[in-house]
């Protein structure tokens, strides 16, 4: 699959997660694999042009569901996805499709679920209605839980976010072997790492500093304490001072993989 388009024949996955820094342009996107999913063209998908295209494109298709963080009394989204509105999709995904041969739930901000919500997403997932699909929209998924991300297939959107998504994912990997707490992994990661060139290591950096403020604000299933957060955000600090003197980038792998595993 390709730029949200399914060749004729192919057969779409149950579950993907879009990734894109653009709200726009994962929404897009997310509208567009629903229409794939729900197509009726025998050639590529979605042609545009049948009755579920149409009424997916419109907004008025009764198969797609979209699901989206709640609202205060003020009109502002709230922080979390919380689990209430998971456990709705589980209840009525358990009911068949009104017109098409399946109904997509399609998630906005779901790396604003918080960790309950996760596990019933996960749980979903793991064992789907035959009749259900789910697109998962996230600006950085690496605050979804691994289980949850290696039960999907990962889109990524936008031409220009290549390196940003490659900084993200390589900031979830080094700060998840931080909160398992294996020494031994994290020196082999951090070696296998000492060839980047500096302009991606700068990128890593600012993308595991944004990462710590998702954990720290709740928005990350990362377990890593606030006090352990602000000690590595001095350290990436520290790093990027390093890499703006011309530090060498094996050095600064080794720093953090000396100075990265301490009290959780």
């Amino acid at each position: 699959m390709g730029k949200m388009t399914a060749r004729a024949g192919e057969k779409l996955s149950h579950a993907y997660i879009i990734v894109s820094p653009s709200e726009s342009e994962r929404n897009d996107a997310a509208q567009k694999l629903a229409a794939a999913m729900l197509c009726e063209s025998g050639e590529s998908r979605p042609c545009g042009v049948c009755r579920h295209c149409r009424k997916v494109a419109g907004g008025t298709h009764p198969d797609v569901i979209i699901v989206e963080r709640d609202t205060d009394d003020k009109g502002r989204r709230k922080r979390e996805i919380y689990v209430g509105r998971i456990r709705a999709i589980v209840s009525d995904a358990q009911v068949m499709p009104n017109e098409g041969a399946t109904k997509v739930y399609l998630i906005r901000d779901a790396d604003y679920m918080n960790v309950p919500a996760q596990n019933a997403m996960l749980k979903l997932l793991e064992e789907p209605p035959e009749s259900a699909a789910f697109i998962l929209c996230a600006a950085n998924p690496e605050n979804l839980l691994d289980t949850v991300r290696s039960r999907c297939i990962l889109l990524r959107r936008n031409a220009g976010e290549g390196e940003d998504g490659e900084a993200a994912d390589l900031a979830g990997e080094y700060l998840r072997l931080i909160a398992l707490g294996n020494r031994a992994d994290l020196l082999r990661w951090c070696a296998e790492k000492e060839a980047m060139d500096s302009a991606t290591a700068e990128a890593f950096m600012g993308a595991a500093r944004k990462s710590l403020a998702d954990i720290l604000s709740g928005r990350s299933g990362i377990p890593i304490s606030k006090r352990r957060c602000l000690e590595l955000d001095g350290l990436f600090s520290k790093c990027e001072r390093y890499l703006k003197l011309n530090t060498g980038v094996r050095h600064i792998f080794g720093l953090l993989s000396a100075d990265g595993i301490g009290g959780k």
